[in-house]
């Protein structure tokens, strides 16, 4: 074989592969068309190369999935822009085919092609193809149309608009419900491309069509289209044509498409104004917060916050206020969870009083409930509440029950109130946190949960840093290096880690005369893991500790280590004492 046809070689390999009965080698190939193209030339791909993908279209799914992929971004290796018309036909075909998530990739790649092609090949290519899938014979091909409009539309001309418009309607009144499904997901793309004056008029008709539809996935599809029409529309018309639509699905008799408003009722109140609001959209709220179905009430009670915010305080006391102290002891753990997450924000929104008098008491129930993603929940949003009522309050009411959860059996709830602690520690002050909480922190150094023990350590870090080294040579210190003696070698790793992460902010001086002794006493200790942390640890205190205290104990200390009968002891020192002498 002569040098020259050397290179071509690998591609005939892969041109080969396209045909081979083994589906991996076919998907290698096909994963590498964009390689095969380039040896081939742009000529070439395009009258040999895309002809063959054309016909080749009975594959398995997972080949033509990566072709649709593959030919979304194959504009630039058949010529430009100019010759992007001759990558629609292999994807037209695969927009026809039974799987879905190839018709949607072969959708994606149409689209992004689409968008780069010039106004007078989408008139001669593009449009045609839309029309000759939404005429499709097989369900398939008329779902994948319904995604293509949007790009096809800006494009046409007046006539055509016209009719692209009467396919698209013809499109969401189809006999199959997939189809129609797909109509109600693109019509919001659909509609912002279409002119004002036929968004009143064709666009509504449609989409007042879909949400009278027989099947319920139709016409919670349609909700979401709530939520995009709202946001083309001026706000009377919103008023006038989607207001209505959202009261009825708010009592719809399917259960989802009650979920699918509860989860958009937020976006409609921003489109629709304050005062439809009021009048329409609080009481729809309501009743979905007190709906039969559980999965209606967590949607509505996850958005319990974000719905206060756009009212009055007054509002959201006098309506939403008593549905929140219902839903706090509602018998599904999960609706308790879904608004424990959220109840928090609304002490910033009813002001002083209000979270005092009604909130408060509904936090505590919750601090209480018996499932701990409830408890944990509002835990890690305590913050907002003290910016609201003051440090004072939140302590006599609140931390009791910090206190009790501290302890609690679930391991997460007790990491929760953990890393909230030194958030706690900054706003209550030194005094009260000694008094209180100081106990809490070292007694979580001995738990069960390695977790927690790291969280406690690391804590520990965060109030050093909080309260500064006196007030930790004082508190801290002493506490932890009493644990060196534990007879469980668990706690005195912890020991190992709490001193790692203490030194860097106690300084130079606590470290050389508190810290690094206990260091050298637990490098004597018979359980190697401890032995290889404390090296680790002495190799991070080098660049801490005074020069002449390095030599005289932190390399002795390594140098014994480097001769332990543990394999791994002996690496960690070698390493330590390897950055000792390259500082």
């Amino acid at each position: 074989m002569s040098m020259v046809d050397e290179p071509l070689y690998p591609i005939a390999i892969l041109i080969d592969e396209l045909k081979n009965d083994d589906i991996q080698l076919r998907l290698n190939s096909i994963r590498r068309l964009s390689t095969i193209a380039r040896a081939l030339g742009e000529d070439r791909t395009r009258k040999e190369l895309i002809p063959f993908l054309s016909e080749n279209n009975d594959d398995d799914d997972e080949v033509l999935l990566a072709m649709a992929e593959e030919l979304g971004v194959f504009i630039p290796y058949v010529g430009g822009i100019e010759h992007a018309s001759v990558l629609l036909p292999p994807l037209e075909t695969l927009c026809t085919v039974e799987e879905t998530c190839v018709r949607d990739k072969a959708v994606e790649s149409l689209c992004r092609i689409g968008s780069q092609m010039r106004e007078s090949d989408l008139v001669d290519s593009f449009v045609p193809l839309v029309k000759r899938l939404a005429a499709g014979e097989w369900f398939t091909a008329r779902v994948s149309a319904c995604g293509l409009f949007h790009i096809a539309y800006p494009s046409a001309s007046e006539a055509l608009k016209t009719e692209l418009r009467s396919v698209f309607n013809q499109l969401c009144q189809d006999d199959m419900p997939m189809v129609r499904r797909a109509a109600a997901t693109n019509l919001g793309k659909f509609a912002a491309t279409v002119e004002p004056s036929h968004l009143k008029t064709h666009i509504i008709e449609i989409f007042q069509d879909l949400t009278k539809d027989d099947q319920d996935s139709v016409r919670l599809l349609a909700v979401e289209g709530c939520a995009a029409l709202g946001k083309l529309l001026q706000p009377q018309d919103c008023v006038a044509h989607i207001l209505p639509v959202i009261v009825n699905f708010s009592q719809d008799k399917s259960w989802r498409v009650r979920y699918m408003v509860a989860n958009q009722l937020y976006e409609l109140c921003e489109a629709v104004g304050p005062e439809p609001t009021k009048n329409d959209l609080v009481p729809a709220y309501v009743r979905l917060l007190r709906d039969n179905e559980a999965e209606v009430r967590i949607a509505a009670a996850g958005k319990v916050t974000k719905f206060s915010r756009i009212l009055t305080p007054q509002l959201a006391i006098q309506h939403i206020l008593p549905c929140v102290k219902e839903l706090s002891s509602d018998s599904s753990q999960h609706v308790r969870s879904a608004l424990a997450s959220v109840i928090m924000g609304m002490a910033p929104v009813l002001g002083k009083d209000a979270t005092i008098e009604q909130l408060l008491p509904i936090f505590l129930s919750l601090l209480k409930d018996e499932f701990p993603d409830v408890r944990l929940n509002i835990i890690s949003k305590l913050d907002q509440v003290n910016q609201v009522i003051g440090i004072d309050l939140l302590s006599q009411s609140l931390l009791p029950a910090i206190v009790e959860l501290a302890e609690d059996r679930h391991w997460r709830v007790r990491l929760a109130i953990i890393e909230y602690i030194p958030l706690l520690a900054s706003q209550l002050g030194v005094a009260f946190f000694d008094d209180k909480l100081g106990a809490l922190c070292m007694q979580w150094l001995q738990d069960k949960v390695y977790s927690i023990r790291d969280a406690a350590a690391n804590n520990l870090k965060r109030l050093a840093e909080e309260f500064g080294p006196d007030w930790s040579m004082q508190h801290i210190v002493p506490q932890v290096l009493e644990m060196i003696n534990n007879p469980h070698y668990l706690y005195r790793m912890t020991v190992v880690r709490a001193i790692s992460l203490l030194a860097p902010v106690m300084g130079s001086e606590i470290t050389c005369s508190k810290l690094l002794p206990a260091l050298i006493t637990l490098s004597k200790d018979r359980v190697p893991n401890i032995k290889f942390n404390v090296a680790k640890v002495l190799q991070l205190l080098i660049p801490i500790v005074d020069h002449s205290l390095v030599e005289k104990s932190i390399r002795p200390c390594l140098v014994e280590l480097a001769e332990d009968p543990d394999v791994d002891v002996r690496f960690f020192a070698n390493q330590a004492l390897q950055s000792l002498m390259s500082s």
